[in-house]
């Protein structure tokens, strides 16, 4: 779901009761992820242009939601292995 970086399979939780592909919670948790995602990217091209502050900002604000305990309840995603991804890409 984040391109690639989820193993193929959803993002969001599905603890231990089966959830199909169109369960509307775990889609919204799977597009809440994806926001910050985007956001993450967004702001890191535009920090790697022009050294913005507030596209600094915007970074460290995603940074701090991946390695909340929201983020966790969300998904089973590692944190570090996605900020990791995340900052490996141009």
């Amino acid at each position: 779901m984040l391109n690639g970086m989820s193993g193929g399979r959803n993002v969001g939780k599905t603890g231990n009761t089966k959830r199909s592909a169109g369960d509307p919670y775990e889609n919204l948790a799977n597009a809440i992820i994806l926001d910050a995602v985007r956001s993450y990217r967004s702001a890191k091209k535009t920090y790697q242009k022009n050294r913005s502050a507030a596209a600094k900002r915007q970074m460290e604000q995603e940074l701090r939601f991946f390695r909340s305990r929201m983020f966790g309840i969300l998904t089973d995603v590692d944190p570090e292995y996605l900020i990791r991804k995340l900052e490996e890409e141009d």
